[in-house]
Formats: structure tokens, C-alpha cells, sequence
């Protein structure tokens, strides 16, 4: 599900699980895992990739649409885990964005401190509106903390995905670079803020991102709102006919 290897003193860590790197209960734990066991480490900093060209397409919609509200009710706790295991995390986060960054692979390339894209490798957009189902507060709160103000309207409901140009434009992405460049750039920018002081650097981004974790806590009842929502029978039912127009063309 994972491969991890260090250069320079910063773990590279990609993603491998399946084809297109969907978001299952078991990947979002590992993932989350893995992030918590690398603050632990030597690591001075994370680069988080795909493979391929592939980042990640977002939740596994076919294992959602079968696997009902039990499903659901298990999933969305991992997928909380996973976004809040790197939007927290203490050490720097860069994510060299290798190809298609979808839904919720879109939120997590959100929950890095930078991110880099490769040129016309993929699209990068929040779709979840298309399949019917809202965000869950902590995924929200990724979005609304790495994205301009005057284009988080747009890309929630508005629901596109964007190219690597677009995405630079309107600010969904720091950085657009060549395919071939885009490890190099993503380590250049993760080594150049692990050689920061760990300990301010790491309070820095506590600083900065205390207004999401506040909203994270305060927004409980939007969460269950949306918990809700995820496991209504009518939204498992549109979830199966998106996946059955959509996936299995």
C-alpha cells in the first residue's frame, strides 16, 4: 500500500494501492500510520507522491456502494484519521502531486504544507458534489485552509477538476513543473524547510492551522450531519448509479 525510502533525510512516501490509489478504511490507516510513525523518526520531512499518473482518485466508490451505511459508519472515521494525520502533522509535508488528485485525493494533496504539480500529469479538483455527498468537516477544512478564499465557492460547489496550469492560476497548487523535475522539486522544497528550526517550525504550523483545528472541534454537529447524509439509503443509491455511468464506462 506504501512505499517509503529516505533521501537527504526526507521520506519519500508513495502511494500504492491499486490502480488509482482509492481511499479504502485499511489504505487511510496505513497511511495514517505511517504519518504518525515518521514524527517519531528521524525523518526531517515528508514528500508524498503517487504512482504513475496517479495521486490519488479519492474514496473507493465501488467499495462504498457495496459495502452499505455499515460501511460508511467504519470508513469515514479512517478517512478523518488519515486527512487529520497529515494536515497535523509536525514535521514538513510536501506533496509532489505525480498525476490525478481527485475528491478526496484532492483533499489530501490539501493537507500538505506545499504543493507541487507535475505539468498536464493528471487533474486536481474536489468532485464530491457530482457523487452526491458532502464533506466531512476535518476534509472541509483542508480545502478551505490550502485554496484562495475567492475560489473556495467554486471549486465545492461547482465541483470541476482542474488542469496542472489551471490549478496553478487558481491557486489549487503552489508549483507546476515539469513530469521529470517534479521528485526533485518537491525534495528541493522539503529540504529546504526541514533545515528550519524543527521545534519553531513545527509550532509555526501548529499556529497556522489553529483556526481549522478549532473549527474541526467546534463543527461536530455539521459532522453528523454529513455522517448522515453519507449513509442515507438515498445517497448509497445515487453513489451506485454514479459509479455504474461513471466507473464502469
Amino acid at each position: 500500500m506504501i512505499d517509503v525510502k529516505t533521501v537527504d533525510g526526507i521520506a519519500v512516501v508513495t502511494l500504492v494501492h491499486g490502480k488509482a490509489n482509492t481511499l479504502d478504511t485499511e489504505f487511510c490507516d496505513a497511511v495514517a500510520k505511517k504519518f504518525k510513525e515518521l514524527e517519531a523518526s528521524d525523518a526531517r520531512g515528508v514528500v508524498l507522491t503517487g504512482q504513475g499518473r496517479m495521486f490519488s482518485a479519492g474514496v473507493d466508490l465501488v467499495r462504498l456502494a457495496h459495502g452499505g451505511a455499515a460501511y460508511v459508519r467504519e470508513f469515514l472515521p479512517a478517512l478523518h484519521r488519515l486527512f487529520e494525520a497529515v494536515f497535523f502533522h509536525r514535521k514538513p509535508v510536501i506533496a509532489a502531486v505525480n498525476g490525478h488528485a481527485i475528491a478526496g485525493g484532492a483533499v489530501l494533496a490539501c493537507c500538505a504544507d506545499r504543493r507541487v504539480m507535475a505539468r498536464e500529469g493528471g487533474r486536481i479538483g474536489v468532485t464530491e458534489l457530482q457523487v452526491g455527498v458532502p464533506f466531512p468537516v476535518m476534509a472541509f477544512e483542508a480545502v478551505r485552509f490550502a485554496v484562495p478564499p475567492r475560489y473556495l465557492n467554486e471549486f465545492i460547489l461547482g465541483a470541476s477538476t482542474y488542469s496542472s496550469d489551471e490549478a496553478l492560476t487558481k491557486g489549487w497548487v503552489d508549483e507546476v513543473v515539469e513530469p521529470d523535475a517534479l521528485a526533485e522539486r518537491a525534495l528541493a522544497v522539503a529540504r529546504q524547510y526541514a533545515a528550519l528550526s524543527p521545534a519553531a517550525f513545527a509550532l509555526s504550523k501548529r499556529q497556522i492551522r489553529q483556526l481549522a483545528a478549532d473549527n474541526v472541534r467546534a463543527r461536530k454537529a455539521d459532522d453528523e450531519a454529513a455522517n448522515g447524509i453519507w449513509a442515507a439509503p438515498e445517497t448509497l443509491n445515487y453513489i451506485k448509479d454514479y459509479v455504474a455511468k461513471t466507473l464502469k464506462k
